[in-house]
């Protein structure tokens, strides 16, 4: 009757929807072939995943853009028929910005190339400025504003460093089209006015451009972070937690960018280790959005940790468990099973995991192996009418649609060990008997215990945002001690939506 373990793997193939190409490391292999079989978990976003993304850049760019804060700017030079000119630039604003589009392309073994164009935006802020010479003496304190279009290009790099996967954008470049300071909205500058404010227009220049570049560059180790952050809260759940650490640098081709995760699981101070993984790149390939590949050594200490921690339990009880029994079964229901169903106020069915459960990953599908102890108790809270073991193997496939987890099992082996009827103080020798409980595991209690992890793995997916995501075609195939999960996807603005929140607290 116990399946319940397995459906850890679909839960973690559906958390590990937030991981990303950037995540935290404690040590940071410096080749990923080195860093291979350290690896539990896999991540490949594919160029088609990154197109869907770069259709979010633009808002990351504007936000980077109204989100800096641009130093008061201040000097002094000597110009032609002026003398010397002394000026100051205060309190600059972004105003009426817009982004025309947003282009990218991947630089195998590089980085990640990026062109935004189109950028127009109005600079607002106070100029103090005086000039001076035999001809004038002017001294004057007034409100400025700057017409802007921008080309931005930026080539971030993504590399081991400080303990986790950051971005450089140092690369950044500004191409201005138009940049024309206009001094309290006059447009038509007599020629005094226009030989100072081109001169004020090139330092102005180097700041935006300062400025804009140090923004991103900041942004881009927010953003790490604020995934890092969201993807280790998503894969906690109590006293359970997955180290999604990564073991190498990111790989970049043409055609994708890759992750190497350690996927340890955290348990009351204890964390599991894998020393011996199997992965290798070719057992991935480029035909969906995004890829993950999980080692059996990531799932079975989620099963251990789950055991250990009392996940594994079920009670059923009243209508609920006289409505199951209902079902056509061609074994005989023993007398006492019947009499407590039909006779006593409120029976009970308790199940949980005995033994730590063991899932095997092959060509030939996902089994696992688990061991359950139950109990039948006929309204009374002490001696229980029926005590049993059962050792079940079960092949188990998982699905998601519809924003739902579904869960279908295959037995290919279910007995019962150890049954004793204890109101009558012996052991449930009669071969009728011991096929009823056989036959009930196989036919009630395993679909029960499926159906009830369908609602509860959903209600938690839910809980964690899985729902905002939109998942398309996903297709599980396991492999010799390994499983690839892929599928194509639509980005959750809402992700968006709280990370710009944080951001521009």
């Amino acid at each position: 009757m116990r399946t319940m373990p397995r459906a850890v793997f679909p839960t973690l193939l559906l958390l590990l929807l937030l991981l990303s190409v950037l995540g935290a490391s404690q040590a940071c292999l410096p080749d990923p072939a080195s860093a291979y079989r350290f690896t539990g978990a896999v991540c490949r976003l594919t160029y088609p995943a990154a197109v869907v993304l770069n259709e979010k850049t633009t808002k990351v760019i504007e936000a980077a853009f109204q989100h800096a804060r641009y130093p008061s700017m201040g000097g002094e030079k000597s110009l032609l028929f002026i003398g010397r000119v002394i000026y100051g630039l205060d309190n600059l604003e972004v105003h009426n910005l817009s982004i025309g589009r947003s282009e990218f392309e991947l630089h195998p073994g590089e980085g990640i190339g990026m062109e935004i164009t189109n950028v127009s935006a109005v600079f607002k802020g106070t100029i103090q400025y005086g000039y001076g010479s035999w001809l004038v003496n002017v001294k004057h304190s007034i409100d400025f504003e700057i017409e802007s279009q921008i080309d931005l290009g930026i080539n971030p790099k993504l590399y081991c460093g400080d303990g986790k996967v950051a971005a450089d954008t140092s690369d950044c470049y500004l191409n201005f089209h138009k940049l024309r300071l206009h001094l309290q909205g006059d447009k038509e500058p007599n020629w005094l006015k226009r030989l100072f404010t081109d001169f004020i227009t090139f330092t102005v220049k180097m700041a935006i451009k300062g400025q804009i570049c140090k923004e991103i560059n900041k942004l881009a180790n927010i953003l790490a972070d604020f995934i890092q952050e969201t993807a280790e809260h998503f894969l906690t759940d109590g006293d359970i937690s997955v180290n999604i650490a990564i073991t190498g640098p990111p790989v970049i081709t043409a055609n994708y960018i890759e992750s190497y995760h350690k996927g340890l699981t955290n348990y009351n101070n204890t964390s599991a280790v894998i020393n011996d993984s199997v992965f290798h790149p070719s057992q991935l390939n480029e035909n969906k959005m995004l890829y993950f590949w999980l080692s059996d050594q990531v799932l079975n200490p989620l099963l251990t940790a789950a055991h250990k921690d009392g996940r594994f339990q079920l009670n059923i009880s009243g209508a609920e468990l006289t409505e199951l029994f209902k079902t056509n079964l061609s074994s005989v229901m023993p007398e006492c099973i019947r009499k407590c169903l039909l006779e006593s106020a409120s029976p009970e069915l308790r199940v949980w995991s005995s033994s730590v459960p063991y899932l095997n990953i092959s060509t030939l599908g996902m089994t696992v192996l688990v061991k359950a102890s139950g109990q039948f108790h006929c309204g009374s809270q002490g001696t229980p009418t029926i005590l049993f073991e059962t050792d079940v193997d079960l092949v188990v496939t998982a699905s998601y649609a519809d924003k739902k987890l579904f869960l279908q099992g295959n037995p290919s082996k279910v007995s019962v060990i150890q049954p004793e009827l204890l109101s009558q103080n012996q052991l449930l020798l009669n071969e009728t008997q011991l096929e009823f409980l056989k036959e009930a595991v196989e036919k009630i209690g395993i679909p029960k215990v499926l159906s009830v992890l369908e609602v509860e793995l959903t209600r938690l997916l839910d809980k964690q945002g899985v729902n905002l995501f939109d998942i398309f075609n996903p297709e599980v195939l396991p492999r010799d001690g390994f499983v690839v999960i892929s599928m194509d996807f639509g980005f959750p603005h809402h992700l968006l939506v709280e990370f710009l929140k944080k951001t521009l607290q």
